[in-house]
């Protein structure tokens, strides 16, 4: 007697069991479930990627100033300005007979120069 009553309780629990994880599958694949786990996974890797973006802008601020300190950008400017470069300037005024732009004196660029280093 008992040994059939400890099978047809085993049994019971097993449908009970197995009820309630099919269940809880179908609720899982319901297009409302579905839904909201991928949004939760969409926020989720979005945290992800939001952290893996501030490591990366504090690596690369930490590497600018290995790279400053390395090539001396941290130390004091003399203030003493360079020499001023020389550069080609145009006059706005046209030429009557050539039609071309006038350069003033003292330059040494002309219209037809194309070389332009490529």
């Amino acid at each position: 007697m008992f040994r059939r009553t400890f099978w047809f309780t085993a049994g019971a629990a097993a449908g009970v069991w197995a009820t309630t994880k099919v269940n809880r599958k179908l609720k899982q694949l319901t297009p409302e479930s579905l839904a909201a786990q991928a949004a939760n996974k969409a926020v989720e890797a979005g945290h992800k990627l939001k952290d893996f973006a501030l490591d990366v802008r504090d690596n690369m601020a930490e590497r600018e100033a290995q790279l400053g300190d390395a090539l001396g950008l941290g130390d004091p400017v003399d203030r003493e300005l360079p020499a001023q470069r020389g550069f080609a300037v145009i006059e706005n005024t046209f030429s009557t007979h050539t039609k071309q732009p006038k350069y003033l004196e003292n330059t040494r660029y002309s219209i037809n120069n194309r070389n332009e280093d490529h």
